[in-house]
């Protein structure tokens, strides 16, 4: 899954990719690079980033929506929280919401379920603004485990196949280094709960804090948790990086399935 923020404020990229032209070849480029998903969105999860009107959103990100349908060969995502925002952008031609709040916002089971999309569920403690004010756990794995199998029996329960819903860990969201490592080891009790698990660690903090590096120069940390994560069992990695990422992802596919 191929990261494309259509935002100014995203703590990687934001402003690089906010017009529609810059998007849509970093989108073809993400593509050429072996991406089978490309995840848009138009509002920054970062800490401590500002909520974005959901008319805004929508200006942001279906445009972008439109032309990669048109021009790509790609699955696309939105990465959104407001059912409005996930109405706008499936019509426009997204097959799959992406939601940290893991469809939590009233009306956003009952869309994703009568549109039909694959959604992925992620934990998230608390919200972008306040997330990393103190997060603690007594078991983080647990705790998002529970949560997870919470949230995808109530999206089952709204109508939403077992087969459309993936879960995602939230690495770097309300957690300390320290949680993001136990749920990288731990990745196997998640995959247990039975669903794909999707986990995103493209050039987070906690990288930075380990080796020292700013932004840009942590493509090598990012690419050696991604190919941790596969070897734990996860089916999608989201990364800014797809080629090096893929790259390493299979290698550690080749190695499990004997190739």
């Amino acid at each position: 899954m191929g990261i494309l923020n259509v935002t100014p404020d995203s703590f990687s990229d934001g402003g690089r990719y906010a017009s529609a032209a810059a998007a849509i070849d970093r989108a073809a480029s993400l593509a050429a690079e072996g991406a089978a998903i490309i995840d848009v969105g138009g509002e920054s999860t970062r800490p401590g980033a500002q909520p974005v009107g959901a008319n805004e959103e929508i200006e942001r990100v279906v445009p972008v929506i439109e032309r990669i349908v048109a021009r790509l060969d790609v699955a696309v995502s939105i990465d959104t929280s407001k059912p409005a925002v996930m109405a706008a952008a499936v019509e426009a031609g997204a097959c799959i919401v992406n939601d940290v709040y893991a469809l939590r916002a009233p009306g956003a089971r009952d869309f994703a379920a009568t549109a039909g999309v694959g959604v992925c569920l992620m934990h998230m403690r608390g919200e972008p603004r306040t997330m990393q004010d103190d997060p603690h756990y007594v078991d983080v794995v647990a705790e998002v485990g529970e949560f997870l199998a919470a949230e995808r029996d109530a999206c089952r329960a709204a109508g939403i196949a077992a087969e459309a819903i993936v879960l995602d860990p939230g690495i770097g969201f309300g957690k300390r280094m320290e949680h993001n490592f136990a749920l990288l080891r731990g990745l196997a009790a998640l995959v247990a709960l039975g669903s794909p698990v999707l986990v995103g660690v493209s050039r987070k903090s906690f990288i930075g804090r380990v080796l020292g590096r700013d932004v840009g120069g942590r493509l090598y940390g990012g690419v050696g948790l991604a190919a941790l994560a596969v070897a734990g069992g996860a089916r999608i990695v989201r990364t800014h990086d797809v080629a090096p990422t893929l790259d390493a992802v299979r290698m550690v596919d080749a190695v499990l399935q004997g190739d």
